[in-house]
Protein backbone atom coordinates (compact mmCIF):
# COMPACT_ATOMS: atom_id res chain seq x y z
CA UNK A 1 0.00 0.00 0.00
CA UNK A 2 1.44 3.36 -0.98
CA UNK A 3 1.96 5.90 1.78
CA UNK A 4 -0.03 9.10 1.52
CA UNK A 5 2.15 12.21 1.47
CA UNK A 6 0.70 15.56 2.51
CA UNK A 7 0.93 18.10 -0.26
CA UNK A 8 2.62 21.41 0.56
CA UNK A 9 0.24 24.25 1.26
CA UNK A 10 -0.15 27.46 -0.76
CA UNK A 11 2.91 29.66 -1.13
CA UNK A 12 2.84 33.13 0.42
CA UNK A 13 5.32 35.94 -0.18
CA UNK A 14 5.36 38.73 2.44
CA UNK A 15 7.43 41.91 2.01
CA UNK A 16 8.70 44.44 4.56
CA UNK A 17 11.28 47.25 4.58
CA UNK A 18 12.68 46.16 7.95
CA UNK A 19 15.63 44.00 8.95
CA UNK A 20 14.08 40.54 9.41
CA UNK A 21 16.23 39.77 12.46
CA UNK A 22 14.40 42.39 14.55
CA UNK A 23 10.85 42.41 13.14
CA UNK A 24 9.04 40.41 15.81
CA UNK A 25 5.55 40.88 14.33
CA UNK A 26 6.55 39.48 10.97
CA UNK A 27 8.47 36.64 12.64
CA UNK A 28 5.30 35.67 14.49
CA UNK A 29 3.04 35.97 11.45
CA UNK A 30 5.36 34.08 9.09
CA UNK A 31 6.06 31.44 11.72
CA UNK A 32 2.39 30.78 12.42
CA UNK A 33 1.54 30.53 8.73
CA UNK A 34 4.48 28.18 8.12
CA UNK A 35 3.48 25.91 11.01
CA UNK A 36 -0.06 25.84 9.60
CA UNK A 37 1.32 24.34 6.38
CA UNK A 38 1.82 27.38 4.16
CA UNK A 39 5.06 27.83 2.24
CA UNK A 40 6.17 31.29 3.36
CA UNK A 41 8.87 33.58 2.01
CA UNK A 42 9.55 36.71 4.05
CA UNK A 43 11.43 39.45 2.19
CA UNK A 44 13.21 42.31 4.02
CA UNK A 45 16.16 44.69 3.70
CA UNK A 46 19.86 44.23 4.44
CA UNK A 47 21.26 46.94 6.74
CA UNK A 48 24.97 47.71 7.22
CA UNK A 49 24.87 46.31 10.75
CA UNK A 50 22.59 43.36 9.96
CA UNK A 51 23.49 40.10 11.68
CA UNK A 52 23.18 36.72 9.92
CA UNK A 53 19.63 35.48 9.69
CA UNK A 54 18.67 32.87 12.27
CA UNK A 55 17.01 29.63 11.08
CA UNK A 56 13.24 29.94 10.93
CA UNK A 57 10.40 27.61 9.86
CA UNK A 58 9.97 29.77 6.74
CA UNK A 59 12.21 31.05 3.95
CA UNK A 60 13.91 34.46 4.31
CA UNK A 61 15.54 36.83 1.85
CA UNK A 62 17.07 40.28 2.43
CA UNK A 63 17.42 42.70 -0.45
CA UNK A 64 20.63 44.71 -0.63
CA UNK A 65 21.12 48.28 -1.82
CA UNK A 66 23.05 51.52 -1.56
CA UNK A 67 20.63 53.68 0.43
CA UNK A 68 19.33 53.22 3.97
CA UNK A 69 16.92 56.14 4.47
CA UNK A 70 15.04 58.93 2.73
CA UNK A 71 13.44 59.13 -0.69
CA UNK A 72 16.26 57.33 -2.46
CA UNK A 73 15.92 54.38 -0.08
CA UNK A 74 12.19 54.02 -0.78
CA UNK A 75 12.75 54.34 -4.52
CA UNK A 76 15.56 51.78 -4.54
CA UNK A 77 13.73 49.38 -2.24
CA UNK A 78 10.56 49.45 -4.33
CA UNK A 79 12.45 48.87 -7.57
CA UNK A 80 14.56 46.05 -6.15
CA UNK A 81 11.53 44.46 -4.51
CA UNK A 82 9.48 44.52 -7.72
CA UNK A 83 12.18 42.90 -9.84
CA UNK A 84 12.82 40.30 -7.13
CA UNK A 85 9.12 39.47 -6.94
CA UNK A 86 8.95 39.02 -10.70
CA UNK A 87 11.07 35.91 -10.26
CA UNK A 88 8.79 34.45 -7.56
CA UNK A 89 5.53 32.52 -7.62
CA UNK A 90 2.86 32.65 -4.94
CA UNK A 91 -0.81 32.02 -4.21
CA UNK A 92 -0.99 35.39 -2.45
CA UNK A 93 1.26 38.41 -2.00
CA UNK A 94 1.35 40.49 1.18
CA UNK A 95 3.15 43.53 2.54
CA UNK A 96 3.54 45.32 5.85
CA UNK A 97 2.64 49.01 5.52
CA UNK A 98 2.58 51.35 2.55
CA UNK A 99 6.32 51.54 1.96
CA UNK A 100 6.30 48.00 0.52
CA UNK A 101 2.81 48.11 -0.97
CA UNK A 102 3.10 49.29 -4.58
CA UNK A 103 5.50 46.62 -5.94
CA UNK A 104 3.73 43.89 -3.97
CA UNK A 105 0.32 44.91 -5.31
CA UNK A 106 1.68 45.16 -8.87
CA UNK A 107 3.16 41.66 -8.69
CA UNK A 108 -0.15 40.31 -7.40
CA UNK A 109 -2.00 42.11 -10.17
CA UNK A 110 0.32 40.74 -12.87
CA UNK A 111 -0.18 37.20 -11.61
CA UNK A 112 -3.88 37.50 -10.89
CA UNK A 113 -3.43 36.51 -7.23
CA UNK A 114 -4.84 38.22 -4.12
CA UNK A 115 -2.99 41.08 -2.47
CA UNK A 116 -2.84 41.31 1.35
CA UNK A 117 -2.27 44.57 3.25
CA UNK A 118 -1.00 44.35 6.84
CA UNK A 119 -1.12 47.88 8.28
CA UNK A 120 1.25 48.16 11.23
CA UNK A 121 0.39 51.87 11.48
CA UNK A 122 -1.52 54.66 9.75
CA UNK A 123 1.47 55.54 7.60
CA UNK A 124 0.48 59.06 6.42
CA UNK A 125 -0.08 60.04 10.07
CA UNK A 126 3.27 59.09 11.62
CA UNK A 127 5.21 62.10 13.03
CA UNK A 128 7.96 61.97 10.39
CA UNK A 129 5.31 62.31 7.66
CA UNK A 130 2.82 64.64 9.34
CA UNK A 131 5.48 67.34 9.62
CA UNK A 132 6.05 67.30 5.82
CA UNK A 133 2.80 68.14 3.96
CA UNK A 134 4.03 67.24 0.48
CA UNK A 135 5.33 63.88 1.65
CA UNK A 136 2.10 63.29 3.54
CA UNK A 137 0.02 63.96 0.41
CA UNK A 138 2.11 61.42 -1.49
CA UNK A 139 1.58 58.70 1.11
CA UNK A 140 -2.14 59.49 1.32
CA UNK A 141 -2.34 58.93 -2.44
CA UNK A 142 -0.61 55.58 -2.00
CA UNK A 143 -3.02 54.64 0.80
CA UNK A 144 -6.07 55.63 -1.24
CA UNK A 145 -4.76 53.60 -4.16
CA UNK A 146 -3.69 50.50 -2.22
CA UNK A 147 -6.35 49.92 0.42
CA UNK A 148 -9.33 49.37 -1.94
CA UNK A 149 -7.24 46.97 -4.04
CA UNK A 150 -6.37 44.61 -1.19
CA UNK A 151 -8.35 41.38 -0.96
CA UNK A 152 -7.47 41.00 2.73
CA UNK A 153 -6.74 43.84 5.14
CA UNK A 154 -5.80 43.68 8.80
CA UNK A 155 -4.11 45.93 11.34
CA UNK A 156 -2.74 45.88 14.88
CA UNK A 157 -5.62 47.27 16.94
CA UNK A 158 -9.37 48.00 17.00
CA UNK A 159 -8.97 51.79 17.02
CA UNK A 160 -6.78 51.78 13.90
CA UNK A 161 -9.16 49.35 12.19
CA UNK A 162 -12.06 51.70 12.88
CA UNK A 163 -10.08 54.68 11.62
CA UNK A 164 -9.14 52.86 8.41
CA UNK A 165 -12.78 51.92 7.84
CA UNK A 166 -13.86 55.53 8.33
CA UNK A 167 -11.34 56.64 5.70
CA UNK A 168 -12.25 53.76 3.36
CA UNK A 169 -15.94 52.92 4.04
CA UNK A 170 -16.11 49.91 1.69
CA UNK A 171 -12.89 48.33 2.98
CA UNK A 172 -13.27 46.26 6.17
CA UNK A 173 -10.19 45.73 8.34
CA UNK A 174 -9.62 42.75 10.63
CA UNK A 175 -7.50 43.00 13.78
CA UNK A 176 -4.44 40.86 14.52
CA UNK A 177 -2.77 42.38 17.57
CA UNK A 178 1.01 42.42 17.87
CA UNK A 179 1.19 40.24 20.99
CA UNK A 180 4.04 37.92 22.06
CA UNK A 181 3.62 34.24 22.73
CA UNK A 182 2.99 33.21 26.33
CA UNK A 183 4.92 30.02 25.65
CA UNK A 184 8.07 31.95 24.72
CA UNK A 185 7.92 34.19 27.77
CA UNK A 186 7.47 31.26 30.16
CA UNK A 187 4.80 29.78 32.36
CA UNK A 188 4.41 32.70 34.78
CA UNK A 189 1.00 32.63 36.47
CA UNK A 190 -0.83 34.71 39.03
CA UNK A 191 0.42 32.27 41.69
CA UNK A 192 4.09 32.39 40.66
CA UNK A 193 6.71 33.72 43.11
CA UNK A 194 7.80 37.32 42.66
CA UNK A 195 10.49 37.40 39.94
CA UNK A 196 13.93 38.87 40.63
CA UNK A 197 12.98 42.09 38.87
CA UNK A 198 10.33 42.80 41.51
CA UNK A 199 12.30 42.01 44.67
CA UNK A 200 13.42 44.76 46.98
CA UNK A 201 16.96 45.90 47.79
CA UNK A 202 17.95 45.98 44.13
CA UNK A 203 18.26 49.11 42.04
CA UNK A 204 15.15 49.33 39.85
CA UNK A 205 15.65 49.12 36.09
CA UNK A 206 13.49 51.06 33.65
CA UNK A 207 13.46 49.53 30.16
CA UNK A 208 12.59 51.19 26.86
CA UNK A 209 12.50 49.00 23.76
CA UNK A 210 11.79 50.29 20.28
CA UNK A 211 12.91 52.91 17.79
CA UNK A 212 14.68 56.02 19.08
CA UNK A 213 12.51 58.27 16.92
CA UNK A 214 10.71 61.54 17.39
CA UNK A 215 7.36 61.40 19.15
CA UNK A 216 8.37 58.64 21.58
CA UNK A 217 8.68 60.86 24.70
CA UNK A 218 12.33 59.88 25.13
CA UNK A 219 13.79 63.38 25.51
CA UNK A 220 11.24 64.09 28.25
CA UNK A 221 12.05 60.79 29.94
CA UNK A 222 15.77 61.64 30.00
CA UNK A 223 14.95 65.07 31.44
CA UNK A 224 13.05 63.33 34.27
CA UNK A 225 15.79 60.82 35.10
CA UNK A 226 17.83 63.04 37.50
CA UNK A 227 14.76 62.92 39.78
CA UNK A 228 14.21 59.15 39.44
CA UNK A 229 16.11 56.67 41.69
CA UNK A 230 16.45 54.02 38.99
CA UNK A 231 18.57 53.03 35.98
CA UNK A 232 17.26 53.40 32.43
CA UNK A 233 18.23 50.97 29.66
CA UNK A 234 17.27 51.97 26.12
CA UNK A 235 17.22 49.29 23.41
CA UNK A 236 17.01 50.31 19.77
CA UNK A 237 18.24 52.97 17.38
CA UNK A 238 16.61 55.60 15.22
CA UNK A 239 16.59 59.13 13.86
CA UNK A 240 17.09 60.62 17.35
CA UNK A 241 19.90 58.32 18.50
CA UNK A 242 22.63 60.95 18.33
CA UNK A 243 20.53 63.70 19.93
CA UNK A 244 19.38 61.47 22.80
CA UNK A 245 22.90 60.32 23.57
CA UNK A 246 24.06 63.94 23.56
CA UNK A 247 21.24 64.92 25.92
CA UNK A 248 22.05 62.05 28.29
CA UNK A 249 25.72 63.03 28.29
CA UNK A 250 24.89 66.69 28.97
CA UNK A 251 22.76 65.68 31.97
CA UNK A 252 25.57 63.51 33.31
CA UNK A 253 23.45 60.37 32.98
CA UNK A 254 26.01 58.46 30.91
CA UNK A 255 28.95 59.22 33.16
CA UNK A 256 26.99 58.19 36.25
CA UNK A 257 25.76 55.00 34.57
CA UNK A 258 22.13 55.90 35.23
CA UNK A 259 21.29 55.66 31.52
CA UNK A 260 22.63 53.01 29.16
CA UNK A 261 22.07 52.77 25.39
CA UNK A 262 22.20 49.13 24.25
CA UNK A 263 21.57 49.74 20.53
CA UNK A 264 19.87 47.00 18.53
CA UNK A 265 19.07 43.90 20.60
CA UNK A 266 17.90 40.64 19.03
CA UNK A 267 14.39 39.55 20.12
CA UNK A 268 15.62 36.53 22.08
CA UNK A 269 18.05 38.63 24.12
CA UNK A 270 15.46 41.39 24.50
CA UNK A 271 12.99 38.99 26.11
CA UNK A 272 15.61 38.05 28.70
CA UNK A 273 16.41 41.70 29.38
CA UNK A 274 12.72 42.59 29.70
CA UNK A 275 12.21 39.88 32.30
CA UNK A 276 15.07 41.38 34.32
CA UNK A 277 13.62 44.91 34.25
CA UNK A 278 11.41 46.49 36.87
CA UNK A 279 9.28 48.93 34.84
CA UNK A 280 8.64 49.10 31.10
CA UNK A 281 8.38 52.42 29.24
CA UNK A 282 5.59 52.97 26.70
CA UNK A 283 5.41 56.70 25.88
CA UNK A 284 4.19 58.51 22.78
CA UNK A 285 3.39 62.09 21.82
CA UNK A 286 0.09 63.03 20.23
CA UNK A 287 1.81 64.11 17.01
CA UNK A 288 -0.46 62.26 14.62
CA UNK A 289 -3.40 59.87 14.44
CA UNK A 290 -1.12 56.87 13.95
CA UNK A 291 0.50 57.32 17.36
CA UNK A 292 -2.70 58.43 19.11
CA UNK A 293 -4.56 55.27 18.05
CA UNK A 294 -1.55 52.96 18.18
CA UNK A 295 -1.30 49.63 19.94
CA UNK A 296 2.43 48.95 20.25
CA UNK A 297 3.85 45.48 20.74
CA UNK A 298 5.99 46.68 23.66
CA UNK A 299 2.84 47.19 25.75
CA UNK A 300 2.18 43.45 25.54
CA UNK A 301 5.87 42.52 25.80
CA UNK A 302 6.00 44.12 29.24
CA UNK A 303 2.80 42.35 30.31
CA UNK A 304 4.12 38.97 29.18
CA UNK A 305 7.30 39.60 31.18
CA UNK A 306 5.17 40.36 34.25
CA UNK A 307 6.39 43.94 34.72
CA UNK A 308 4.20 47.04 35.16
CA UNK A 309 4.78 49.91 32.78
CA UNK A 310 4.71 53.68 32.57
CA UNK A 311 2.29 54.28 29.70
CA UNK A 312 0.74 57.21 27.88
CA UNK A 313 -3.02 57.58 28.38
CA UNK A 314 -4.15 57.05 24.76
CA UNK A 315 -7.42 55.27 23.81
CA UNK A 316 -6.15 51.73 23.14
CA UNK A 317 -3.97 51.58 26.24
CA UNK A 318 -6.72 53.10 28.39
CA UNK A 319 -9.17 50.44 27.16
CA UNK A 320 -6.75 47.59 27.88
CA UNK A 321 -5.90 49.02 31.30
CA UNK A 322 -9.61 49.04 32.10
CA UNK A 323 -9.68 45.28 31.45
CA UNK A 324 -6.52 44.52 33.45
CA UNK A 325 -4.79 47.38 35.26
CA UNK A 326 -1.18 46.70 34.27
CA UNK A 327 0.11 50.24 33.67
CA UNK A 328 0.54 53.60 35.37
CA UNK A 329 -1.10 55.90 32.81
CA UNK A 330 0.16 59.46 32.40
CA UNK A 331 -1.82 62.29 30.74
CA UNK A 332 1.22 64.10 29.36
CA UNK A 333 4.98 63.81 28.92
CA UNK A 334 6.21 66.65 31.14
CA UNK A 335 9.29 65.44 33.03
CA UNK A 336 7.64 66.27 36.37
CA UNK A 337 4.62 64.13 35.40
CA UNK A 338 6.83 61.18 34.49
CA UNK A 339 8.91 61.48 37.67
CA UNK A 340 5.77 61.62 39.83
CA UNK A 341 4.28 58.55 38.12
CA UNK A 342 7.48 56.57 38.60
CA UNK A 343 7.50 57.62 42.26
CA UNK A 344 4.04 56.07 42.63
CA UNK A 345 5.36 52.80 41.24
CA UNK A 346 8.68 52.95 43.08
CA UNK A 347 8.19 54.88 46.36
CA UNK A 348 11.56 55.35 47.98
CA UNK A 349 13.21 53.75 44.97
CA UNK A 350 11.66 50.30 45.48
CA UNK A 351 8.48 48.55 44.22
CA UNK A 352 5.57 49.45 46.48
CA UNK A 353 2.09 47.94 47.03
CA UNK A 354 0.68 49.71 43.94
CA UNK A 355 3.48 48.23 41.83
CA UNK A 356 2.90 44.73 43.22
CA UNK A 357 -0.81 44.94 42.41
CA UNK A 358 -0.07 45.90 38.79
CA UNK A 359 2.50 43.10 38.54
CA UNK A 360 -0.09 40.57 39.73
CA UNK A 361 -2.51 41.90 37.10
CA UNK A 362 0.18 41.38 34.42
CA UNK A 363 0.43 37.73 35.41
CA UNK A 364 -3.33 37.35 35.16
CA UNK A 365 -3.53 39.07 31.76
CA UNK A 366 -0.83 36.99 30.08
CA UNK A 367 -3.03 34.11 28.91
CA UNK A 368 -5.65 36.45 27.43
CA UNK A 369 -3.19 38.80 25.72
CA UNK A 370 -1.08 36.21 23.92
CA UNK A 371 -0.13 35.31 20.36
CA UNK A 372 -1.84 31.95 20.84
CA UNK A 373 -5.14 33.88 20.77
CA UNK A 374 -4.25 36.25 17.92
CA UNK A 375 -2.91 33.41 15.79
CA UNK A 376 -6.39 31.91 15.53
CA UNK A 377 -7.65 35.06 13.82
CA UNK A 378 -4.64 35.20 11.48
CA UNK A 379 -5.04 31.60 10.30
CA UNK A 380 -8.78 32.00 9.82
CA UNK A 381 -8.24 35.08 7.63
CA UNK A 382 -5.76 33.32 5.34
CA UNK A 383 -7.88 30.16 5.21
CA UNK A 384 -10.88 32.22 4.09
CA UNK A 385 -8.74 34.13 1.56
CA UNK A 386 -7.36 30.98 -0.07
CA UNK A 387 -10.22 28.61 0.83
CA UNK A 388 -7.85 26.32 2.72
CA UNK A 389 -9.16 23.64 5.09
Amino acid sequence: MSKLVALPGPRLVLAVTTDLSYDQRMQRIAGSLARAGYQVLLVGWQRPASVPLAPRPYAQHRLRGWFQSGKLFYLEYNLRLFFFLLGQRAAAWGCADLDAALPTWLRARLGGQPFVYDAHELFPEVPEVVARPRVQRAWRWVENFIVPRARLRYTVGPALAQLFEQRHPSCPFAVVRNVPSSQVSGALTSQSPIPNNQKTNQQPILLYQGALNMGRGLAELLAAMPSVPARLIMCGEGDCSVALRAQAAQLGLLASGQVEFRGYVLPEALRVLTAQATVGIMLLENTGLSYYYSLANKFFDYVQAGIPQLCIDFPEYRALNAQHEVAELVPDLHPATLAAALARLLPGGQPGPHYQRLAANCRRARAEWSWEQEEKTLLRLYAELLRVG
